[in-house]
């Protein structure tokens, strides 16, 4: 794999990401002691060559977040304690001279090897970068194989791009609609523009962690072996994926208006529906016609997890009513799913007493007005994504 941290940009560039890698290995080292720290690792696309160059008239720029897993032996919750703090400060800190935000993320190699196969420890093992200590950890067999990215990882991607959509529409429909509010539209556009592509490709066992040769393999699929199932147009898929490669690679800060940015809402937001009835009729082997078929239905959306831990997470977060209630047994991402399908594809839906009791159950609220809704989903999102 390249050692660069990107595709194509300059030198300047090149050098200014090894800094700060050098500054990072350096810094994480003097706070955390030695015998504790097993490794550091630069994930993301950085971390896998494909970091987006932002052009600029004063030159190229990072784009993308800087995500850093900090491998710390023992508990991670209890090194969370010790040390999540400083380096939460540290990342502030190093955000500016970065340029964009540097993300730590404590772990350890025991945790790693311990976990189940995902699309988030398939992109590492294939794609990282290490500045401290061994990654063979990493380097075992079944996290280096993106056949064993089970389903509901695909269900998650979309989950959480779309997600990405709900939080686009609400800033669409608020004013004033700022330059920072069209760039976060259009950067959320084509993170979904880019899952759809990849979740297609994990449905056939053939996601890669190369966003260049994921749109390589989906051209090929487009060309030659259409699905007769899929409700989409998977040539239409790829086009929104070869366009969102390009945004990945090179982005652009754009300042358009409401009236532009609209269509292509509209344009990604039914493309996506129909994906997500698509996928979630297969992962769970029964056919959905609409997402108020999907949310009302009383089919566990999360049959891979266990019910009695269920239980105990829903206790945890909701109370002794989470814990006893009909749904104690669900995984709590079952909730979003639920809200998720319908505050974004059935506005009008929300209007309806069993929609809305549907959104409000899910959510544990009892709010009514759409902003209120949203940030409850927001709160439970950032805990279950």
């Amino acid at each position: 794999m390249s050692r660069r941290f990107t595709i194509d940009g300059s030198t300047e560039l090149e050098q200014h990401l090894d800094c700060v890698c050098k500054e990072v290995r350096e810094r994480v080292c003097a706070l955390v002691p030695f015998k504790k720290l097993e490794a550091i690792f630069l994930g993301g696309g950085y971390g896998r060559g494909e970091g987006g160059v932002l052009r600029t008239p004063a030159g190229d720029r990072p784009y993308n977040d800087l995500e850093f897993y900090i491998c710390v032996t023992g508990n991670p919750r209890l090194n969370e304690r010790s040390f999540g703090e400083q380096l939460h400060e540290l990342g502030e800190e190093l955000s500016e001279h970065a340029g964009v935000e540097v993300e730590f993320k404590i772990t350890s190699t025991a945790k790693l090897r311990n976990s189940a196969p995902s699309m988030f420890h398939y992109d590492l093992a294939m794609g990282h970068r290490t500045l401290v200590g061994s990654d063979d950890t990493l380097r075992a067999e079944r996290f280096q194989d993106s056949t064993e990215i089970p389903l509901h990882e695909a269900t998650r991607l979309l989950m959480n791009r779309c997600t990405g959509l709900l939080l686009s529409e609400e800033k669409l429909l608020h004013t004033p609609f700022t330059a920072e509010d069209a760039d976060f539209v259009e950067r959320n556009h084509a993170k979904a523009q880019l899952a759809f592509g990849d979740v297609v490709l994990t449905v056939l066992g053939q996601y890669h962690w190369s966003c260049r040769e994921r749109n390589r393999r989906l051209q090929k699929i487009a060309d030659e072996s259409p699905l007769a199932d899929i409700p989409v147009c998977l040539e239409k898929i790829f086009c929104h994926h070869t366009l969102a490669v390009e945004f990945k690679l090179h982005p652009r800060q754009t300042n358009r208006s409401v009236e532009k940015l609209l269509p292509l809402q509209a344009e990604v937001g039914d493309l996506g529906r129909n994906l997500w009835l698509w996928l979630e009729s297969r992962r769970l082997n029964k056919h959905f016609s609409s997402v108020q078929d999907y949310a009302l239905s009383s089919t566990d959306k999360c049959p891979e997890t266990n019910p009695l831990k269920n239980r105990l997470i829903n206790l945890r977060h909701f109370g002794l009513p989470g814990f006893l209630g009909r749904r104690g047994g669900r995984y709590p991402r079952e909730r979003l799913l639920h809200a998720l399908a319908l505050l974004l594809w059935d506005p009008a839906g929300r209007q309806t007493i069993s929609e809305l009791g549907k959104i409000q159950e899910a959510l544990n609220t009892d709010s009514t007005d759409f902003d209120l809704l949203l940030q409850a989903y927001c709160n439970l999102w950032k805990k279950f994504n």
